[in-house]
């Protein structure tokens, strides 16, 4: 049934279709009509055609007008029009929305090994890995810029014939031809309607990367292994992606100097639902509102992960709200790159770096020079900066510039100075992924606070005389390196298009992901780094357990995720300060691959349920506010509690047929929690879902901030199956607390 179809005939128009002037300027505009009214695509085009000859008053204009038709898995369009021609097309009872097209920004060699999926795990004792034949025939779409196909990640040597179900096609153009296409690369895809010529001319007019980023995610969830891979030396070992053996269907949508316009990620999610994709990966950040195809794709059974954005550690940040699809944040592995910095004092301190090229590291000392926030050129001037190692620090300068944007600048102003080297500090020194741009130039060096104030005494000391020298990074990997961390840049909760969702889902390894660019491997961070490793993961539990909704692998992956390291010690988030992870720096948790394959209950939805969600959105329905609260997430969050609410949550039991649950409340400071039944018993041939309803209660009421909790269902040995819970107390609806 159309998304609309409840409540259309109340908002039905008698619309008086006049051709309207295309003189004035036009821009692209998307307009979403839900789900399409034709099985046949053609007759879906046409439907748009129609309408858009009705508002132009000329065939041939409508046809020119239009950018893209969406007709596989709903229907829509983007087109050329003016502001008064999207007016009118907003007004046709089958449209739901009308916006202008908008500008969205994309957001190893032991990632995988850290989160558990060891690639040669023992027969007697397989883990999700082997379990799904290691991600065998499961196809995987990735919309990001597009992909490098010889580099050796995507080797199809040793794959079977392209899946029976496969209905995709191999889109040629400059540089990639049909045999750019093979077993592993099944399908690929480019997107260059509405994209101006000059920066089309800066690009690969076809489905080839650039840009290396779609490259690295792909090869993060589906590159084979390939042996001895490093960058210069660090981070040696095997690169793979979490489903090795799995298909990759490829659509380029992102473009240099373009970003990736939200009609050509439509019209690629469009085609994915044709083409038969089980899992999309975008690693694309929603830029403050939400892609509407998603829906018809989960409603298909497609899972779908997005990147939750880098805007942290900033709350109110994350991006991708929508509860249908897995949002990701970013954390860390246990692998670090110590690189020794020895002062003329004879001190010895620590920081991080990637640089070990002897032909930029002198074993020699050289002259340090103090030069405050290095963000201007004049600052660098006045320092008289040429020939020496530059300390850039400046506490108080974090307050204005995030360190992402604050170290490329950094990097660009001192290597044009003439410097010789740089020691950046930062509060985080999660900042490798910008090194490269020091690589062949000279030593780049991150550290934190502390290390720069004891190198900028040191130079006030001896100023004039103070010398230091940078020695070669080394790569450190296991239990001494503080893991896992939520990565500061990572975006955090809560939503600000939807506080009643919590957002981010779960946190996966985003910092410092060696992965294939182009020929080579590189290391990225970001929470684009992340999004791979849960879709490649939500592909592995697709192969286990094939009729598995959308909604349930979701509940898998969140519910078995871990809130604690591996010292058993609660999972800290980068911040400003530093803190402990709460559910809007990683939502669940960190996931954990081998518990998600078992995860004893889960919380299902029926994707049709997810109409009156979107409905809600669209201001179509009342009684909302309900609605929220009861959708069967595998997360609890109350934004408004003024004094006591009751909600519903429904578990369906995957384990095995006879089992008893035992939940365990962990209530948010200043809330009282009670749970009806507090005991689920499940037996043969009784029904395998259970219903239990939640009342939240205030002990104060204050116009407070969001506490934090969880209900955990425990069978006392194999399966504790948990979801976060965060409450709001309010007393006025317009005055909140998002802290």
């Amino acid at each position: 049934m159309d998304s609309r179809t409840a409540f259309c005939g109340a908002l039905l128009l008698l619309v008086i279709l006049l051709p309207v002037s295309a003189n004035a300027s036009s821009k692209l505009y998307i307009v979403y009509m839900g789900e399409k009214k034709h099985d046949d695509p053609s007759m879906v085009t046409a439907s748009h055609r129609d309408m858009l000859t009705s508002v132009f008053g000329s065939k041939d204009e409508a046809l020119r007008s239009i950018v893209y038709s969406y007709k596989h898995g709903f229907s829509g369009f983007a087109a050329m029009l003016t502001e008064s021609q999207a007016e009118t097309i907003a007004k046709f009872p089958e449209v739901v929305t009308v916006k202008p097209n908008t500008y969205h920004e994309t957001h190893t060699t032991r990632s995988w090994d850290f989160l558990g999926l060891d690639h040669n795990q023992p027969r007697q004792q397989p883990g999700l890995l082997r379990k799904a034949k290691y991600g065998e025939d499961v196809i995987v779409g990735v919309i990001d810029t597009g992909i490098w196909p010889e580099s050796r990640s995507f080797d199809d040597n040793g794959y079977g014939p392209v899946p029976a179900r496969w209905k995709g096609k191999c889109q040629t153009g400059q540089d990639f031809n049909a045999t750019s296409c093979n077993k592993k690369i099944i399908g690929a895809r480019w997107y260059g309607r509405g994209i101006s010529d000059e920066v089309l001319n800066r690009n690969y007019k076809s489905p080839r990367d650039i840009e290396g980023h779609g490259t690295h995610v792909a090869s993060t969830i589906a590159g084979r292994e390939v042996q001895g891979v490093s960058y210069g030396g660090l981070g040696m070992g095997v690169a793979r992606g979490g489903a090795p053996r799995a298909r990759l269907s490829i659509y380029k949508v992102c473009w240099l100097g373009g970003s990736c316009p939200e009609a050509a990620v439509l019209a690629a999610i469009d085609d994915a639902m044709h083409d038969g994709v089980d899992v999309l990966s975008l690693s694309i950040a929603g830029a403050g509102h939400e892609f509407p195809g998603t829906l018809h794709a989960v409603q298909r059974g497609i899972s779908i992960v997005f990147a939750g954005g880098n805007d942290g550690p900033v709350p109110q940040t994350v991006a991708n709200a929508q509860p249908w699809v897995t949002t990701v944040a970013a954390s860390t592995i246990d692998r670090s790159f110590p690189t020794l910095i020895s002062l003329g004092n004879k001190e010895k301190l620590v920081g991080q770096s990637l640089h070990n090229n002897a032909s930029v590291i002198s074993g020699n000392f050289k002259d340090l020079v103090y030069a405050g926030s290095c963000d201007t050129e004049s600052s660098l001037a006045l320092s008289n900066v040429t020939g020496k190692i530059v300390l850039c620090y400046q506490p108080v300068a974090a307050r204005s510039m995030p360190p992402r944007q604050a170290l490329p600048i950094a990097i660009n102003l001192t290597t044009m100075a003439g410097a010789k080297g740089l020691i950046f500090a930062q509060y985080t020194t999660n900042l490798l992924d910008f090194l490269p741009l020091c690589r062949g130039v000279m030593p780049c060096v991150v550290v934190d606070f502390e290390i720069a104030q004891r190198i900028a005494s040191y130079w006030s000391w001896d100023k004039g005389n103070a010398v230091v020298k940078v020695s070669p990074a080394m790569t450190v990997v296991g239990k001494g390196v503080l893991s896992r961390r939520v990565a500061s840049f990572s975006s955090r909760g809560p939503s600000m298009l939807f506080p009643s969702i919590l957002k981010p889902d779960i946190a996966a390894p985003g910092v410092s992901i060696l992965a294939a660019d182009r020929d080579s491997y590189v290391f990225k961070s970001g929470t684009s780094m992340a999004c791979p490793h849960v879709s490649a993961v939500t592909a592995l539990l697709k192969s286990v357990h094939p009729g598995w909704s959308p909604a349930m692998i979701k509940s898998a992956i969140v519910t078995t995720a871990s809130v604690t390291d591996r010292f058993g010690m609660p999972i800290q988030a980068e911040a400003v300060p530093r803190k402990l992870a709460d559910p809007f720096d990683f939502g669940g948790g960190h996931i954990d691959p081998d518990r998600a394959v078992d995860p004893g209950l889960v919380y299902d939805v029926d994707a049709r349920e997810y109409n009156k969600f979107l409905n809600c959105t669209l201001g179509y329905l009342d009684g909302c506010e309900s609605y929220y609260l009861n959708l069967n997430l595998p997360s609890i969050v109350v934004p408004d509690l003024k004094d006591h609410v009751m909600l519903r949550r429904t578990v369906t039991n995957v384990g095995p047929a006879e089992a008893t649950y035992h939940l365990v409340v962990e209530a948010p400071a200043g809330i009282d929690v009670s749970v009806e039944p507090s005991v689920i018993t499940f037996t043969k041939g009784s029904s395998r879902s259970a219903t239990f309803m939640v009342t939240f209660t205030t002990r104060q009421r204050v116009q407070g901030g969001y506490t934090f909790g969880s209900l955990t269902w425990s069978d006392g040995s194999t399966h504790s199956v948990r979801i976060p819970v965060a409450v709001r107390t309010v007393i006025q609806d317009f005055v909140a607390d998002t802290a």
